[in-house]
């Protein structure tokens, strides 16, 4: 009998918040379903230690790994160089067939480009998925890292046509071979068309009361929801005021707010958190431009000002993994009115139940929601479009049915057979 093949996930592993961490989780298990011998190596620290933020699900109790066979080894810190060298050499240790990079966030390029780098010459096929390149918030530095970050893998993964445009950009000189099967053909480096799976971790409960816990929380009949960290990138500012226009014509209709604003997660008059941002506030007004800097952003003021109190129900806060479903199961629809978007884990986790989506017609989602079949595009940066998609929706609803239909081959099955596919 031959050996399973081994193959390390590098990203961050399950105790760390966030869309990448449910990825990278949900990867390594789909490969371990698929007969692999899987090791998750993460960070410790994933970003320079002066970043005012708490990244540790702290919340969270189930064991997303429960039942299955993948190891995970916390081991790489970003602010010591010399875990990176200890990664690379742990990595070796275990002779990997392949080993998948998630890469995120342009801030990350000094690390995984040492370990890229070094990884790639010992024989290992590097695989780099892509959630970006072209980074939503394009700071002074950012593509100077991506290339730093990226540029050594033998192999790229990316979820949408406009990620690989932007790939063909940022290395005009390099040759790349598009497939979407995964098979390793042709000259140049391998670019593999995927897609964003379907997240599984969070499943719908059948003892799952909707309407008692509507009426607990006082929302009406009908209700959309906006799901993840609140970012500015993701617009809910427009849909909050989109929203408030529909709320002056419906009485059956509400809000539902789930996340954690990313920049208020720690006690803004401890010592080092006020150290944090000193230190966090000089870097940015060297490296970033000045509209670039978030954290004045407070969209959930606009409930208030808009006068819309009794319509929103707002959770201000990280989700845990064992309550996600509460949310989702209570919705009509997911509101994505994103002001730029890559493919998005709020978008596939609606998917996981069967929510048509509302989105903007940017980035990617003109690829994956096929208007009036499994969600509603309104017209980007013009509430009222978003506005006249959200009373589309309610006066001809998508059947979720379409929902199933659209992304019945986005399984974390085909995802893993497309990466073993060589």
């Amino acid at each position: 009998m031959s050996a399973k093949p081994k193959l390390v996930c590098f990203g961050p592993g399950p105790r760390f918040k966030g869309g990448i961490q449910n990825y990278n989780t949900s990867l390594a298990l789909a490969l371990d379903s698929a007969g692999c011998d899987v090791t998750i190596v993460s960070w410790t620290q994933q970003y320079p230690a002066i970043i005012p933020r708490e990244f540790v699900d702290k919340s969270s109790t189930t064991d997303l790994l429960e039942g299955s066979g993948v190891k995970v080894v916390y081991l790489t810190n970003y602010n010591n160089p010399v875990t990176w060298q200890q990664t690379v050499d742990y990595i070796r240790s275990l002779q990997p067939q392949k080993v998948i990079f998630q890469w995120s966030i342009a801030l990350q390029g000094l690390p995984i480009g040492y370990m890229v780098r070094r990884l790639a010459k010992s024989g290992i096929e590097v695989i780099m998925d892509l959630h970006f390149v072209i980074q939503k918030e394009n700071a002074s530095l950012d593509q100077w890292l991506t290339r730093r970050g990226i540029r050594y893998a033998q192999t790229y993964i990316v979820h949408a046509f406009k990620t690989y445009q932007e790939l063909q950009q940022l290395f005009p000189k390099t040759d790349f071979s598009l497939t979407e099967s995964g098979e390793r053909t042709g000259t140049g480096k391998q670019v593999i068309k995927l897609f964003h799976p379907i997240y599984d971790l969070f499943k719908p409960r059948t003892d799952f009361d909707v309407e008692a816990f509507k009426k607990e929380q006082g929302l009406r009949q009908h209700v959309f929801l906006f799901f993840g960290f609140i970012r500015k990138y993701k617009g809910l500012h427009q849909a909050i005021e989109a929203f408030a226009q529909v709320a002056q014509q419906r009485d059956d209709v509400s809000f539902l707010i789930c996340g954690e604003s990313f920049w208020h997660t720690l006690d803004a008059k401890s010592w080092s958190t006020r150290m944090k941002q000193f230190l966090f506030n000089a870097a940015k007004s060297i490296f970033l431009k000045k509209q670039d800097d978030e954290r004045l952003y407070r969209p959930l003021d606009l409930i208030q000002k808009l006068g819309i109190e009794d319509r929103c129900v707002v959770f201000n806060s990280f989700i845990p993994n064992e309550d996600v479903h509460r949310y989702f199961q209570s919705a009509d629809a997911a509101v994505l009115y994103y002001l730029t978007a890559t493919p998005s884990g709020i978008e596939s986790l609606s998917y996981n139940f069967k929510l048509p989506l509302l989105a903007t017609a940017v980035g990617h989602f003109p690829e994956t929601i096929r208007d009036g079949f499994n969600g509603y595009l309104a017209r980007p940066g013009d509430v009222q479009d978003m506005a006249a998609q959200m009373i589309r929706f309610l006066n001809h609803p998508i059947d979720r049915a379409n929902v199933a239909a659209a992304t019945a081959n986005m399984s974390w099955s085909n995802y893993a057979k497309a990466i073993l596919n060589s």
